[in-house]
């Protein structure tokens, strides 16, 4: 075939480049002017106004934040919030890690399975995962039978509506959240490395210990940042697995709007729960950010 049978039409290309011209995005500030307006509509203005009935309602001060910080009750909430969101990063990092390692080594056929378990459980409802959580942890659900059946317990464990069922709860929700960054990160370490290790005379303990999970630190750290901030405030959960002495702080914020309708003293809550939030984020993107994160890798 002759190569001018392969010409393109003359008046495809400027037509082409014409409606380029014609939707082209503006440059310089009006580019970004949109996403400005959002961000200012949707997130400074309600924070503002949160920010504002903290600090005037129900009088001019920092009443409110005396209150939230000189309170017992109040400071056992701060208490429970920290220690449970503590309690379960460290164990998703514990049960996670192993997960994404055995991800990244197993056979294709069989990763692909996993990750479509993982995916189905993370767009599954919060609501209805909650629910079925409460069944299998009740003292005559399946997992107390199990347990009655194999001679483990003599009677049934009490496993919900206390911290327990929370932090089994919420480490259930936020497993995908470490599992799949970490199999990024670990699949990107060369094997090469593990088997100089390895001809160097490093065992399998010291090989995971001085080799992989360094490599892996930055990705380590940079999701459990990631899963406590986002355990901070978590409600679903807690709400329905927990009782008023495991409460957190986005129950307590619901509770003090909605049934207290104490609105500056929950408008203080939610403040400090978001700064907090902000400080872990900027710590991450500060450490663990993504360019800093390619750089390690490299």
């Amino acid at each position: 075939m002759r190569a001018d049978n392969l010409d393109i039409e003359p008046s495809i290309v400027p037509a082409h480049h014409t409606i380029r011209r014609l939707v082209r995005w503006p440059s310089g500030f009006m580019g970004i002017m949109p996403a400005l307006v959002l961000i200012a509509l949707f997130f400074v203005a309600p924070i503002t106004g949160l920010l504002l009935r903290s600090v005037l309602e129900p009088e001019p001060g920092l009443g409110n934040y005396a209150q939230l910080f000189g309170t017992s009750t109040y400071a056992r909430v701060f208490a429970n919030t920290f220690q449970i969101s503590a309690l379960v990063t460290t164990l998703a990092v514990l049960i996670g890690f192993p997960v994404a390692w055995m991800l990244a080594i197993m056979p294709k056929r069989w990763g692909n399975l996993v990750f479509a378990i993982l995916l189905l459980s993370m767009w599954t409802n919060l609501l209805a995962r909650t629910y079925a959580w409460m069944v299998l942890l009740q003292r005559t659900g399946p997992i107390n039978n199990l347990l009655e059946y194999l001679g483990f317990i003599s009677q049934p464990l009490s496993m919900v509506n206390n911290m327990t069922g929370v932090v089994i709860g919420m480490v259930y929700i936020m497993l995908p959240f470490i599992i799949l960054p970490l199999h990024g990160v670990i699949k990107n370490i060369d094997p090469a490395v593990l088997q100089a290790a390895a001809l160097c005379g490093a065992n399998r303990w010291k090989c995971l210990v001085r080799v992989l999970i360094p490599l892996a630190l930055p990705g380590v750290v940079a999701g459990a940042l990631m899963v406590f901030a986002m355990s901070l405030g978590y409600y679903v959960t807690p709400a329905l697995l927990g009782d008023a002495s495991s409460m957190m702080l986005a129950e307590l914020i619901v509770q003090l709007v909605q049934s207290l309708v104490r609105w500056g003293l929950g408008g203080a809550a939610a403040f400090v729960l978001l700064l907090v939030t902000l400080l872990l984020y900027a710590l991450q993107l500060r450490f663990f950010g993504a360019g800093r994160m390619t750089h390690d890798e490299r």
